[in-house]
């Protein structure tokens, strides 16, 4: 007998960081996500653990007590810890939760590479979450921490606007604009740590209400949205925003300073994916990239759920 599960990875289109604050976000559900499968077998008194990345090789294998929980061994030490801190904040939520369980096997498997930041830890926890039949938000917050919109992703089939809540807001929306055709993602190598990036951007407190504000308009701009060069201005505007509050300059600036189109970080600033705007053909585009260095190259119907 086992369980087969999954959730979609994420991106956020607009309102990163400030979405902490209650600003109106921008999430797209990406194509490759996380699944996980659940087997109920194996040695008695052990939960065995495999996690497989998109390469189809594993990158942490360990094992747990039964029921205790504890971890014992495995590949990683601060990995099998995190899982361990991950399930006991289960039996808190849960106390049944394995009470009665003497052995099993779990495997998750990535559709996307770990270090991309499309949401390994995010679709894991809500993963978990479905499985133990607990509110992933509340094991969220006992555990990474983060605003939330990433939990939501992993199990919206398609674009939506989402605001910090008890419960959260999450609205579907229908983002697929007139020129989606034109829309890219670049990876930039960089993978960033969301918890060092709210860190910075809570050193920048408080908020002012009016930037929240202006932040939750540019993202409803964003999605209504029709022509292009429209759409640039609000990146400018949503970029230079968010630069001078954080005090980082744009990854257009350190990057891409001679492309034709627009640059928008997306998430964390500094490293994982960019989105890129381009009136030019999609050769074009990609060579300009691949020429710069950056070989991941995504057009917008090949990542994101729509």
């Amino acid at each position: 007998m086992y369980i087969l599960m999954r959730a979609n990875g994420k991106l956020l289109l607009s309102g990163e960081y400030f979405v902490l604050d209650g600003a109106v976000a921008l999430a797209l559900p990406t194509v490759p996500g996380q699944t996980m499968r659940i087997t109920e077998e194996g040695i008695e008194g052990l939960l065995r653990w495999t996690s497989i990345d998109s390469d189809g090789k594993p990158w942490f294998e360990g094992d747990f007590e039964l029921p205790g929980l504890s971890y014992i061994k495995g590949t990683h030490e601060d990995i099998g810890q995190r899982i361990q801190q991950i399930l006991e904040a289960i039996c808190t939520l849960s106390p049944t939760f394995l009470l009665n369980q003497t052995c099993l096997t779990i495997e998750t498997r990535l559709e996307f590479s770990r270090l991309w930041g499309l949401g390994s830890s995010s679709t894991l926890i809500y993963l978990l979450a479905q499985w133990a039949g607990v509110n992933p938000f509340q094991l969220l917050k006992s555990t990474f921490g983060g605003s939330g919109y990433d939990i939501a992703a992993a199990g919206q089939a398609g674009p939506f606007l989402y605001r910090v809540g008890n419960p959260p807001e999450v609205t579907p929306c229908a983002f697929q604009p007139p020129f989606a055709s034109q829309l890219y993602f670049v990876y930039l190598g960089q993978k960033q740590d969301s918890r060092e990036g709210i860190h910075r951007y809570r050193e920048r407190q408080p908020v002012d209400q009016s930037l929240i504000d202006q932040v939750s308009a540019l993202t409803h701009s964003f999605l209504t949205c029709r022509e292009l060069t429209e759409f640039d201005q609000l990146i400018r505007t949503h970029e230079v925003l968010l630069s001078d509050f954080l005090d980082l300059p744009r990854a257009r600036d350190l990057y891409f300073s001679d492309f034709w189109g627009e640059i928008k970080s997306l998430g964390a600033w500094g490293g994982d994916f960019v989105l890129a705007t381009s009136a030019r053909s999609e050769t074009e585009t990609q060579a300009y990239f691949n020429e710069s260095g950056f070989s991941v190259f995504l057009p917008y119907r090949q990542l994101i759920l729509t």
